[in-house]
């Protein structure tokens, strides 16, 4: 019987439908903010509701869906939304891109969870995953933007993390290199694909960090980098 649920940003993604049928797998009540025309790619038993994550009375709309059900209080909030962009050098990057790359990764993670935070209190505590990547640690060159963004994702889970300990919310991010996904392998067709991460594998681990196993564990970064 499904007893708590969660919210999943980027459920139609590589990721987001691995996250999302791992946590239906382990008895989750899963609410998938998509934009319009994606319901259909959400997973079986997943529900849906459109709405761009970037706008606020959107978000306030999903996560009011998430947290409805008084037998199945929000007690998670997965955040998966964010982008790549390759660049050029600093000095050659339009502010706008630099900007652009900012507000993708960081708007969306900042609204879901800003609005979901009340009810994850009221319900007595949660867990919110964020999504960084390698390059928040490891920048590489022409992605100054994306590098810079995702250690900003660090950034605010550390805080919520911080300022919500004492409430019972937790917040931990994970930190993948390449994630073996169709698109990743169009984009870069001779690379060894073996080495990368699997959604699979990055759900597994984000499923136990909103579980209850992971209850001592908050303000983490977990690097998933397979053998990359």
């Amino acid at each position: 019987m499904v007893e708590r649920s969660a919210i999943v940003t980027g459920g139609t993604g590589g990721l987001g439908g691995a996250v999302a049928r791992s946590l239906l797998d382990e008895g989750w009540r899963v609410v998938a903010p998509v934009r319009a025309g994606g319901l259909e790619r959400l997973p079986e038993g997943a529900v849906g509701i459109e709405a761009d994550v970037t706008v606020a009375e959107d978000v306030e709309h999903a996560v009011t869906l998430a947290a409805r059900e008084p037998s199945a209080p929000l007690r998670a909030v997965v955040n998966l939304v964010g982008g790549f962009a390759m660049g050029g050098l600093v000095h050659e990057t339009p502010v706008a891109d630099f900007e652009a790359i900012l507000r993708l990764n960081l708007r969306p993670t900042y609204l879901v969870t800003a609005a979901a935070l009340p009810h994850l209190v009221a319900a007595g505590g949660g867990s919110v995953v964020c999504v960084s990547s390698r390059a928040a640690v490891a920048p590489f060159p022409g992605a100054a933007g994306y590098a810079t963004a995702k250690a900003a994702v660090l950034a605010f889970a550390g805080a919520v993390a911080v300022e919500y300990r004492k409430q019972g919310v937790r917040a931990n991010t994970v930190l993948p290199s390449v994630i073996d996904t169709p698109a990743n392998r169009r984009e870069q067709p001779d690379a060894d694909h073996s080495r990368w991460v699997t959604p699979e594998e990055i759900a597994r681990v984000i499923s136990f960090l909103v579980g209850d196993a992971s209850a001592p564990t908050s303000g983490a970064s977990i690097p998933v980098y397979g053998r990359a």
